[in-house]
C-alpha cells in the first residue's frame, strides 16, 4: 500500500524536543517529508512541540509549536509529558478525533517501509494505537559498544513486543515513547496528565492507562531507525531513567495491578540483577549442588538473551553491507560482551535506586562535534533521548 491509497483522516507526525539541537530537528523533518512525499502522502503534517522556538522554516507540511514556560497542567505534569499534554489543549489541537498521530523523538528517521506499515494500520481500523519495530544499527554507526548492547532491544521488539501486540493486543510488557501511532480521539481521552508518577515513563503511563481504559493495540510492520547512546554513561543515564520512570508507574495506584503484571517481572529482574554480577565469579569458583530444574532454568535465561541479541544483529545488520566476515564477528561479538553488558546495566539499577528520591528526567548528548578536513568544527545531525 503507498500513500495515494490514505484518504479522510490526516497523519500528524508528533516531534517532542527541548529545541536545544535545532539543526538536527530541521534536517531530519526535512527527511521525513521527503520520505512522506516519495510514497505519494499528501495529507499529513510534522508538528514539532519545543520547549525553545527553533524557528523551523514555514511549510505546508510543518508547524511549529512552543510550549509556553508558564503552562500547568491539571496535574502538575512536567518534563515530555507536558509537552504532549499541551497539544492535546483545545487552544492548541487542530486535529479532529478521526485524524491519527504518529509519535517520533528527535532522531527518528522514518523508512518507507514504516511509513506503508503506518498507512496499512491506519486502514485496517481495528486498533486505535499502534507500534513497531526500532533499530539502532543503521547508516553510521558512533559507539559500537552500546549499539551492540542495543541488539537485545530489537531482539525483544520482534519477540515480546509484535508477540503481545499482534496476539493479545495488548502492551503486556510495558509501551515505547518513539514509533507510537495513535487516533487523535483516543489519544485525547487517555491524555498524558498523570502528574509526576507518570513525567518519568510516560509512555509506560500511557500504554497501561490506555490499556486500563478498554483500548485495542496492534503490531506495525516496518522499521524506523534510531541512534545507540554514544557513551556509557549515556547508556547508564537512560536506563537509569527507564528503571525509575517504570518502578513508579508500578508503585501508582491509579493503574490496576492487572495492567503491571508484565511489568513486574522486569522490576524484579532489575531488582536481583546486582546478584548476577557476583554469581559470575563465585559459581564457577565455589560451585553448590543444585537441582537439575535450577541449572536447565538458568542456561534457558541465559540462551534465550543470547537469542535475542543474536536475532537483534540478523535484522540490524546486513552482509552484503558491513561485508561478510565483519557481519559474522558482529553476530558473534554478544556472547563476548554479555558480562560487560551485565554489569553495565547493573551500574544503571544501582544508580536509578540510590538516586530514587532525586528523580529527574535527564536528557543525553543529542549530536556528535566532528573537525572536517579544514579544521572548522560541525554537528552530525544524529540523537537520541534519554
Amino acid at each position: 500500500m503507498t500513500g495515494t491509497l490514505l484518504h479522510g483522516p490526516l497523519v500528524c507526525f508528533r516531534v517532542v524536543t527541548k529545541g536545544t539541537c535545532p539543526t538536527l530537528v530541521k534536517n531530519n523533518v526535512e527527511r521525513n517529508i521527503n520520505t512522506c512525499s516519495g510514497l505519494g502522502l499528501s495529507n499529513f503534517i510534522f508538528e514539532v512541540v519545543t520547549d525553545k522556538a527553533i524557528n523551523i522554516p514555514k511549510n505546508l507540511f510543518v508547524r511549529e509549536i512552543v510550549v509556553p514556560f508558564n503552562y500547568r497542567t491539571s496535574k502538575r505534569t512536567l518534563y515530555k509529558a507536558r509537552a504532549l499534554q499541551y497539544c492535546l489543549e483545545d487552544c492548541i489541537n487542530m486535529l479532529k478525533d478521526e485524524d491519527w498521530i504518529v509519535h517520533l523523538d528527535e532522531e527518528t528517521v522514518l523508512t518507507r517501509a514504516s511509513v506503508t506499515g503506518i498507512l496499512n494500520f491506519i486502514t485496517k481500523g481495528t486498533a486505535s494505537f499502534g507500534q513497531g519495530i526500532i533499530s539502532y544499527a543503521n547508516e553510521e554507526i558512533f559507539f559500537w559498544i552500546t549499539t551492540i548492547f542495543d541488539l537485545a532491544r530489537v531482539g525483544t521488539d520482534y519477540g515480546i513486543l509484535r508477540f503481545c501486540l499482534k496476539f493479545f493486543k495488548k502492551p503486556v510488557f510495558s509501551w515505547k515513547g518513539s514509533y507510537v501511532v495513535s487516533n487523535v480521539g483516543a489519544e485525547r481521552k487517555v491524555s498524558y496528565d498523570f502528574g509526576i508518577e507518570g513525567s518519568i515513563a510516560e509512555d509506560c503511563f500511557f500504554g497501561l492507562t490506555a490499556w486500563k481504559l478498554g483500548y485495542s493495540f496492534d503490531f506495525i510492520e516496518g522499521e524506523m531507525w534510531e541512534k545507540s547512546p554514544f557513551s556509557l554513561t549515556d547508556y547508564i543515564k537512560q536506563r537509569k531513567r527507564w528503571i525509575q520512570g517504570i518502578t513508579m508507574t508500578f508503585i501508582s495506584k491509579n493503574i490496576p495491578f492487572k495492567q503491571k503484571c508484565g511489568i513486574l517481572f522486569i522490576i524484579l529482574g532489575w531488582i536481583t540483577m546486582p546478584l548476577t554480577v557476583p554469581n559470575t565469579v563465585l559459581v564457577p569458583l565455589y560451585p553448590l549442588p543444585m537441582p537439575r530444574v535450577f541449572s536447565f532454568l538458568f542456561g534457558f535465561m541465559g540462551g534465550v538473551m543470547m537469542f535475542l541479541f543474536i536475532i537483534g544483529a540478523l535484522k540490524s545488520f546486513n552482509y552484503q553491507r558491513i561485508g561478510l566476515i565483519k557481519f559474522v564477528v558482529v553476530c558473534l561479538s554478544p556472547v563476548l560482551l554479555l558480562p560487560f553488558f551485565v554489569l553495565t546495566e547493573t551500574c544503571a539499577v544501582v544508580y536509578a535506586f540510590l538516586t530514587f528520591r532525586t528523580i529527574e528526567f535527564q536528557t543525553v548528548k543529542k549530536e556528535d562535534r566532528i573537525i572536517d578536513v579544514d579544521g572548522r568544527s560541525a554537528k552530525r545531525n544524529y540523537a537520541f533521548d534519554a
